[in-house]
């Protein structure tokens, strides 16, 4: 017996293309799960598809702050037992010097798909009953911020307190809403950074764990909160950062 397995679920990943999208993708897909992964980089999303456990998977190419590729994306679909939104992006840059454009695409990919998404989802029946929807968000405009994240910290609020509300319409039909807040992850971001792998480590002496978290680490959690075990949790923000915020 695994407490933990998705085996015959079908689980839709966003943003899965690589980081922490690719590492859930991955371990859905190690756990039993009929996974279903989407993104923007065909490149991309096909190495993560590649690198899939088992059969019976599938990859949707879309743009999802396009509206008719989210509606292409839904049609698409069979019935979820499982929505993990992932997709996200960030621009560290002090709140006088952001325009409408920047505050816009943020809003947009960080919080208005996510919810667009769900309610499309919703409309559509394409959950089931019993289903978990995870939102990843983070703690920064949760449990705390930094300079020049004020906009992105706005809009990963926003799904704190989107699943709050969103927990208690579906809690009938015994689908949970919940969202995990990780702390700075390692992904391919600091490859394309301008912080020096000095600084980066310099940073890391701030969490008491001494380090920052791993992909797989977040993925871990979400397979917690896809599988039976957690049908009496919803309504949660799961915080994952190895101690950040204790301080």
């Amino acid at each position: 017996m695994n407490p933990f397995s998705l085996n015959t679920k079908t689980i839709l990943v966003t943003g899965a293309s690589s980081g922490i999208g690719r590492a859930i993708s991955i371990v859905c897909s190690q756990m039993g799960a009929n996974v279903i992964i989407t993104g923007r980089d065909q490149f991309k999303l096909n190495q993560t598809f590649e690198m899939l456990d088992g059969i019976g998977h599938k990859q949707v190419l879309a743009d999802l702050t396009n509206l008719s590729e989210m509606t292409e994306l839904i049609v698409s679909l069979p019935n979820l037992d499982g929505f993990v939104s992932n997709a996200g992006i960030i621009k560290p840059i002090v709140l006088q010097y952001n325009d409408a454009e920047d505050i816009n695409n943020l809003m947009q990919i960080n919080a208005i798909v996510p919810m667009n998404l769900t309610r499309l989802l919703l409309q559509n029946k394409k959950i089931n009953k019993g289903a978990s929807l995870i939102f990843i968000s983070s703690i920064n405009g949760y449990n705390c911020s930094s300079i020049g994240s004020s906009i992105y910290a706005a809009s990963k609020a926003a799904l704190n307190g989107f699943i709050k509300g969103v927990s208690l319409e579906l809690a009938p039909r015994s689908i949970r809403v919940n969202c995990i807040n990780p702390g700075m992850i390692e992904t391919d971001i600091f490859n394309e950074s301008t912080i020096s792998r000095e600084e980066l480590e310099k940073d890391k002496l701030k969490y008491p764990l001494k380090r920052y978290g791993k992909p797989e680490e977040i993925a871990y959690s979400v397979v917690y909160l896809l599988s039976d075990t957690t049908r009496w949790i919803t309504g949660s923000n799961l915080l994952i950062d190895g101690g950040y915020t204790l301080q």
